[in-house]
């Protein structure tokens, strides 16, 4: 079965689509429709829009928090790895530099 090919639409797309919804006090269905749009495709621009605005559920991350999170999670697995590395090289050297040892 061949994909379909995704089509993009422009970050300004995106808004006024949004803006469509909100203002004109129609479903988004509706509005999917006219534009031409995946309804499914619209409901998720306007519920990210709304977190954004910070409207959202109690937590849903905004953009910058999901950034952020993610960064902080890549910069915690290298900490890990260089914690791991130090208390490796840290027992190999206790146990060179122990006379008794050898």
């Amino acid at each position: 079965m061949p994909g379909r090919k995704k089509k993009h639409y422009t970050k300004e797309q995106k808004e006024e689509a949004v803006k469509l919804v909100k203002v004109s006090g129609e479903s988004a269905s509706k509005i999917a429709m006219e534009l031409g749009i995946p309804q499914n495709t619209l409901q998720n621009w306007v519920r990210k829009a709304r977190i954004e605005a910070g409207e959202g559920e109690t937590g849903e991350l905004t953009e910058s928090e999901r950034a952020e999170l993610k960064r902080l999670r890549r910069e915690t697995r290298r900490l890990k790895m260089e914690r791991d590395f130090l208390k490796k090289a840290t027992a190999f050297f206790a146990k060179e530099s122990d006379p008794d040892s050898k």
